[in-house]
């Protein structure tokens, strides 16, 4: 399970899902607050749903093709996540992006490499069952 790549990809995104609860995305000045990810209900839900699912996924290396779907679905749903991060700051009239905002577009980009990951398991595989 630890020998494959996804695994460690999986297991940094839902790291960087849950860190993302917890730190900036946005610091507006005007009201001046700091946006995090505990700051709207909606985007708290998708982030939790996000991180559990990396963490679920992870266990189900037995069955690739499960895994694969629910890796997409995962990242279909960070995606979603970010556009309701972005729909929510236009409750602020000026502000900047925190450093801390990268965590957020990084789960995306992690759950794409375990996908990528997965799929090549599943190709070795196909061609290991092919030589039999």
């Amino acid at each position: 399970m630890l020998q494959r790549i996804q695994t460690v990809w999986l297991l940094l995104a839902a790291a960087f899902a849950f860190i993302s609860l917890q730190t900036n995305f946005y610091v507006a000045t005007v009201p001046p607050v700091f946006f995090t990810g505990q700051t709207e209900m909606f985007i708290l839900i998708l982030t939790v749903i996000s991180g559990t699912l990396s963490l679920v996924n992870i266990f189900l290396y037995k069955n690739r093709p499960l895994q694969l779907k629910l890796t997409l679905a995962n990242l279909g749903v960070s995606i979603v996540e970010i556009v309701f991060y972005f729909l929510a700051l236009e409750n602020y009239t000026s502000g900047a992006f925190a450093l801390t905002s990268v965590v957020v577009f990084a789960c995306p980009l992690l759950l794409l490499l375990a996908a990528r990951g997965i799929y090549a398991d599943q190709k070795l595989i196909k061609s290991v069952d092919r030589l039999r």
